[in-house]
Order: structure tokens, then sequence, then C-alpha cells
């Protein structure tokens, strides 16, 4: 068995996510350098990690101005940044895992897709949920026959309330000029399930969606810019009070996440979390921030054959993902937190649930389902050109499911319906 040795660009939660889980592998993976502008992140990679401080780089061009050092370079930094990295990379030889969306453009995801292919390296997508012990049951249910030919697949992605708040409003991901569209920072995952599932091309797309609740218009009267500091008197009764969500216990994965995105020690006190969201926008009125994103959204997709899907993308809900297949001879629900898979066959009139193996929390913090451990055991047998169980999410592959997403936002903008063939044609990419 090869080991594989791997250098980290972008050393944020999921970076360091991906680190942890493949150096729980020692006999596949080694760590051989990093890279990240915050000093408290390269300390703790020569901490925790073991690495020296000659192996961390202050920002991505310093380690890929290096003589190429690994096997892979894992590129895991905001949506905005992935083209540069991946491109110099790809140039130098590495294989990558990279995490998603690809790029914040259509014409940049096909660049990248273009270039790795013209240069033989391989590129993992972190498309993690296909990777998860719960959706590759599902995906072995449809795959069995068990109930026929897929019809149609609803997917409804319920960001939650909290969540929403936290990462599209006043988080990384609130504004289309540094990520790419909520369709495809959040949901990029939903779209590679369908596919996945239905298993045929993608023919026609139309979508509608907009950002109603989120903007200054519906802030209450008299709510101020400043949700940290201006004694807003709303404060008790607003559920996206900062403090409630980065000061209680209410909410501890967001918490954590806030604390160890601008924090650089393990435990803060209140008067620290205080000061960094006096510091950043998770401490603005979430009525008062510069966010763009849409905070609901409906995609309808035909498929060849005549299958349909919809997605579903909104932010009020208490949140999780819900999937439901129906078929020629059945109907499956799954609903991802569960610990079994609801099944209906038309033949005998059965309903009976079949068990998922292991299950874990969905969350960020509790590794999306075993996705996050899923995807660095497969990697390692992607790039060992083995079998991965019912399919890799390579560029190709990966890049045709973004490009249904920038479909739907064209429809959205255009409103009109959009020949995904056309559209693929129009960016001269073919998978």
């Amino acid at each position: 068995m090869k080991q594989y040795s791997f250098i980290v660009i972008g050393a944020g939660s999921r970076g360091t996510t991906y680190t942890k889980n493949m150096l729980a592998m020692p006999e596949k993976y080694k760590l051989v350098g990093m890279a990240d502008p915050m000093q408290a992140k390269r300390a703790r990679y020569v901490r925790d990690f073991g690495l020296t401080e000659a192996q961390c780089y202050a920002n991505w061009q310093e380690i890929l101005a290096q003589p190429k050092m690994a096997d892979i370079a894992i590129i895991s930094m905001l949506d905005y940044m992935h083209y540069e990295p991946a491109m110099k990379a790809i140039e130098l030889g590495y294989d990558i895992l990279l995490e998603k969306p690809v790029a914040n453009t259509a014409e940049e995801c096909i660049a990248i897709a273009n270039a790795a292919k013209a240069k033989g390296v391989k590129v993992l997508v972190c498309h993690v949920l296909r990777y998860t012990p719960f959706y590759k049951r599902v995906k072995s249910i449809v795959k069995s026959g068990l109930i026929g030919e897929v019809m149609s697949v609803d997917q409804v992605e319920a960001i939650g309330d909290a969540h929403f708040s936290h990462s599209y409003v006043r988080g990384n991901w609130h504004n289309t000029k540094t990520a790419a569209p909520m369709l495809l920072a959040k949901s990029c995952h939903d779209l590679d399930i369908i596919q996945w599932l239905v298993d045929k091309p993608c023919k026609k797309v139309s979508s509608f969606g907009d950002l109603t609740y989120f903007k200054a218009e519906n802030a209450p009267e008299g709510a101020p810019v400043s949700c940290i500091d201006g004694n807003c008197p709303h404060r008790e009764q607003c559920v996206y009070n900062c403090r409630n969500i980065y000061l209680g216990e209410e909410f501890p994965t967001w918490k954590n996440l806030f604390c160890r995105i601008h924090g650089n020690k393990p435990t803060h006190t209140d008067e620290e979390i205080c000061e960094m969201l006096r510091n950043s926008m998770y401490g603005n009125c979430v009525f008062h921030c510069d966010n763009d994103v849409l905070d609901h959204q409906v995609v309808n997709m035909e498929f060849e054959g005549g299958a349909t899907a919809t997605l579903n993308v909104n932010a009020f809900n208490r949140g999780g993902r819900f999937t439901r297949v129906y078929g020629t001879k059945g109907e499956l629900y799954a609903f991802f937190s569960d610990k079994e898979i609801n099944v209906r066959t038309f033949a005998d009139r059965r309903k009976f649930t079949i068990p998922v193996d292991e299950t874990t929390s969905e969350s960020i913090a509790g590794g999306h389902g075993g996705g996050d451990a899923g995807i660095a055991k497969d990697l390692h047998r992607f790039l060992e050109d083995e079998e991965v169980e019912l399919g890799a999410s390579e560029i190709g592959i990966s890049v045709y499911n973004h490009l249904i997403g920038f479909a739907a936002e064209e429809s959205r903008h255009e409103s009109t319906v959009v020949n995904l063939a056309d559209f693929c044609q129009k960016y001269d990419f073919e998978n």
C-alpha cells in the first residue's frame, strides 16, 4: 500500500478536518506542509500535527512556488480563492482534494476540469454526502432495483435558521462577491446527490428564488446595525441575537466554529467573544449585513428518459436533509438524521425500514454524517485506481453537476427554462 504525502492550502475548519481524518490513517497519508495566512493556524499545525515552522507557509503562492513536495494538495480556502491555487497545483502535477464548490463561476470550474484532464492529474471534489454510510445505503437501495426505475426525486436542503444566519447572512458565504451563489456554495452537495441517484444526464433546468427576509426593510423598528453593542429593543425576543447564538449554550456548533475561526486559542471568555463579535460581521444585526445570497430557492430538473427532480433550499426551518425517491416499483423516504430508511413496495403493499449501519451527526461539527472520514478513505482508492464504491466525485462529474446549478441561476435571472446541453456547449464543456 502506498503512503501518499500531502499538503494543506487553507487551514480552516474544512482543511483541518480533512487533515485529521487523513492522519488517522498513517499507513495511507503523511502531512508534509501547509499554508495559511493566520499565524495561529500555522502554529496549530506545528503543535498538533508535527510540522516544523519551515514546513508552514504564509500563503498559497509561497508553498506552490516551491518544487512539488507532495503527492496531494488539499485546497480548502474560501470559494473565490480556489481557482488560482488549483490551476497552479495542477501545473505542478499535484493530485488534488478540492473543497466544494469547485470555483465561483462556470468558466473557472471548466478551466480547472480541462487543465486536470490535459495534465493527467486526478482531482476529487469534496461532495462528502455521497461518502456517508447513510447516502451510500440510499444509493445501494436505488441501484438494487428494489423500487424500480427512478421516476422522480425530491431533495430538500433545510439549512436551518441559525445555520443560515451564521454562514449566509453574517458569515463567509454571505455575499456573492466573495462566494459562489448559495445554490452552489451550500447545495452543490444536493445537486450531486440528485444526479448520482438518477444516474442519467440532465436535460432541462428551471429555478425560482429570492432574498426575501434577511434585508434592511424587514428590520424591527429601532433595530441598530450593531447587534452586540446596539442595545436593541428586540434583543430578548430576536432568535438571531448574536449574544444568544455565540455566548450561550443553545447553539454550540456555531459558537465553537466562530471561536475557531476568529480566536487563536482553545477556549475563550465571554468578554473575548464579545470583542471578536465587535470586530466582525457576526456582531451585526441580521437585517443590517451586506448579504445578498438567496434565503430560499427551488430548482426543477428533467433528465434523459423523462425522470424529474426538485431541489428545495431554504433557511426557514430547524435544519436537515430529506430525500424522497419515487420508482416504478416502490418509493423511498430518507431523513439524513435518522438511523433507518423507509421503503414502500407496490407489489406487496409492504412498508418497511432498512437500517443504516453507521450514523453520526450531519452537521459540520459531526463530520457530515461520516462523509468527512469517508472521503478520506475513498481518496486513497481513487488515487490507486481502485473502484470507489458507488462512484467517486471526480472533477468531470462534479463540474457537470455544478453546471446544473449555474444553469439554474441563469434560469432564475432570465425567467426561462435552460437546455443543459446547450448550456454546456455555450461554455465548451464536455464531460
